[in-house]
């Protein structure tokens, strides 16, 4: 019974195909040897593509960490409704968490935009180095949740090609967020999957990029009257939109 509780106290994030034994990052031993986990405890394991399992630790030291996988716990878990997020390349640390809550929350895409305010902000989320770090934040935020669905991930992009690029998404219901439309709450009925979401940066979009949106079809969705930072905003219209579709 002991072993059974412990089960859950852990998950850890196992890209790729997996045997009897799991040999996981250097950096998931440290994690493990920080929670004083030992041989023989019991951990879960996700693969982020739609996978979960049920092991235990059969070797760990400082930098190695081996979990033997029990066949008969292995879960294939079905992906949620996908539910797209253009996030505002911004503030570095307002990204980071917008990253690992929409992750939480079990957004199916990461998409930064730049944005013309964007480049205003200093410093601001971008880089080959940044998204590792949002990266590592969003397979923190999977394994604390428990999902077997890491989102896909992209590099920041220019709202122009995205704009340009957005026929792609025919089909899908596309909500901007804007003080000016109506309750997302209205929307929620109506809405079905594939959903795309965009918000501004800091400042707000530019009116022209407004426009853009609004000639390109996207609706415009208010989540009420008070002005939210733009990763309050995010985080809330995720959840609202996830919570209609699941």
């Amino acid at each position: 019974m002991e072993r059974e509780l412990q089960a859950h106290i852990a998950t850890y994030y196992a890209p790729g195909a997996w045997g009897d034994r799991v040999e996981l990052a250097e950096s998931a031993a440290h994690h493990a040897t920080v929670k004083r986990a030992s041989v023989g405890d019991a951990v879960g394991l996700s693969s982020g593509d739609g996978r979960l399992a049920v092991g235990v630790i059969a070797e760990l030291s400082k930098k190695r960490l081996v979990i033997a996988v029990d066949p008969n716990t292995v879960e294939r878990i079905a992906a949620p409704p996908r539910v797209e997020l253009w996030a505002p390349v911004g503030d570095r640390d307002r990204m980071l968490l917008l990253a690992e809550k929409t992750v939480e929350l079990g957004v199916s895409v990461w998409q930064p935009v730049v944005y013309a305010r964007s480049r205003s902000v200093v410093p601001r989320g971008e880089g080959e180095s940044f998204r590792e770090k949002v990266r590592s934040r969003q397979v923190s935020a999977l394994e604390q949740s428990g999902s077997a669905w890491l989102p896909e991930s992209f590099a920041e992009s220019p709202f122009g090609d995205r704009i340009a690029a957005d026929a792609a998404g025919a089909g899908a219901s596309r909500l901007l967020l804007d003080a000016q439309g109506p309750s997302i709450v209205e929307l929620l009925p109506a809405l079905h999957a594939p959903v795309r979401i965009a918000l501004g940066p800091e400042g707000g979009l530019e009116e022209e990029e407004r426009e853009r949106f609004l000639q390109a079809g996207w609706q415009t969705v208010s989540l009420g009257a008070n002005v939210l930072r733009f990763e309050t905003a995010g985080i809330a219209a995720v959840a609202m939109v996830r919570s209609h579709l699941r």
